[in-house]
């Protein structure tokens, strides 16, 4: 889908864009802090590597229940109100973690992080699905790149308390004191209820004769699920690639990740002006083809140098995935209420926590340096379910105004206003800006 035409904008919606970024921002700094300071954590407590796995587990279980909780909650209350209360509760966990002076207080704390993680992502993808249908236009992308910029400054945060010597709680508590003040300045300018995408309940949709098109939706889940089976391979042992494989030295290791990232804030900095130009479809398809590409090199390269190379192409390629699942469930859900988002973010979960156990098994299987080789082939085959799921992320209506079953597009926009007139018909008439 090309470009739309743009329209004018109004200074709520410029103030809602914004907020939106505000919490996209400290989602990724929060949460970067935390899945940063693993190691420490495990030193503190003594942890296995079987307790840590638990731990590592913990987050994206909880969070999933988090984001299934949200869904519902944002269609009675607004996602605005939702994240205004699960966004601060983030924040409070931090010191909660870092202070935590049981393993039972550790475990604790990491779930209530989950929890209220899951449901700010539900919620802050609701927030920039309004976003992007009120200007008109694809934005979404962009709120991304501010996760991922924020994330990298939280490992920095990381790296400069440890060369202090700050505590890990001390650390942790300055770090959710920065985010809760974001959080709570952002707050108020978020899009309210009332300049929602008409949210209504799910009964209420189907009391009113309105289905939601779960098969293209549960499409787009599954490609989400995929990317993130790729993303958790390497978040999680990329440094164990580097390490193993290439033999590289301590102070290289890590860059590979840090690859991985870097090309996904620039990849996410340009991913909305391709959109528009190219529609989400394409872009999805080559992106994912690129990814590919990164992963093949990840499997067969020489050296280092060559490996983070490999790892920079698949972020490159791999990052705009994410937002434009949101933002093509988002068209897809004629009933705006955020339920059908909230249920696409658990394929984050699930492919975080498939990821982490397919690539460990088959590196565990195969034995020896040939064996993480061989753990980021699964990953490979997946990204290749993206290319072929891709064509579902461009809406294409039906004579009826509705998405097309096997596409998962939006829906014409002009019918939307007049398919349930008895369900959100106000909110609905609100969503055009100013």
């Amino acid at each position: 889908m090309a470009e739309t035409s743009r329209q004018p904008m109004s200074d709520r919606d410029r103030q809602g864009r914004l907020a939106t970024s505000a919490a996209f921002a400290v989602q990724g700094l929060c949460f970067a802090v935390v899945v940063t300071r693993v190691s420490v954590l495990q030193d503190k407590f003594h942890l296995s590597n079987g307790q840590l796995t638990i731990v590592l587990l913990v987050v994206p279980v909880i969070a999933g229940v988090g984001s299934v909780l949200a869904g519902p909650l944002a269609a009675r209350r607004g996602s605005a109100a939702v994240l205004r209360v699960a966004q601060p509760a983030v924040c409070l966990t931090l010191p909660a973690i870092g202070f935590a002076a049981t393993l039972a207080e550790l475990y604790a704390a990491v779930a209530a992080f989950g929890l209220f993680v899951g449901a700010v992502d539900a919620t802050m993808n609701m927030q920039g699905a309004v976003a992007e249908k009120r200007y008109g236009y694809s934005i979404i992308t962009a709120f991304y790149s501010g996760w991922s910029a924020a994330g990298i400054l939280g490992g920095l945060w990381n790296a400069a308390a440890g060369k202090l010597g700050l505590p890990l709680g001390v650390a942790f508590t300055i770090a959710g004191v920065v985010g809760m003040a974001g959080s709570v300045a952002a707050g108020p300018r978020l899009f309210a209820r009332a300049q929602d995408v008409a949210p209504v309940s799910e009964a209420a949709a189907k009391a009113a004769g309105i289905r939601i098109p779960w098969r293209p939706i549960m499409l787009i889940g599954i490609a989400m699920g995929c990317m993130y089976i790729g993303d958790a391979a390497i978040s999680n042992f990329s440094s164990v690639y580097m390490d193993k494989v290439q033999h590289s030295a301590k102070a290289v290791t890590p860059l590979a990740y840090a690859a991985y990232q870097a090309m996904m804030v620039l990849g996410r900095a340009i991913g909305d002006l391709t959109v528009r130009r190219f529609g989400a479809g394409p872009v999805v398809r080559a992106g994912s083809v690129v990814a590919a590409g990164g992963l093949l090199g990840v499997i067969f390269a020489p050296s280092p140098q060559l490996a983070i190379a490999a790892f920079a192409l698949t972020g490159l390629g791999y990052c705009v995935v994410p937002p434009q699942c949101f933002a093509a469930t988002s068209r897809l859900d004629p009933t705006g209420s955020g339920i059908a988002i909230s249920r696409v973010n658990v394929f984050n979960y699930v492919g975080f926590v498939l990821g982490a156990g397919l690539a460990g098994g088959i590196a565990g299987a195969a034995g020896g340096p040939g064996g993480w080789r061989a753990a980021y082939a699964a990953p490979l085959v997946l990204t290749a379910v993206i290319v072929a799921l891709a064509a579902g992320f461009d809406p294409k209506p039906t004579a009826d105004g509705g998405p097309s079953g096997g596409q998962a597009g939006g829906r014409d926009e002009s019918a939307a206003g007049t398919s349930a007139p008895d369900v959100g018909a106000d909110a609905e008439a609100d969503t055009a800006p100013a």
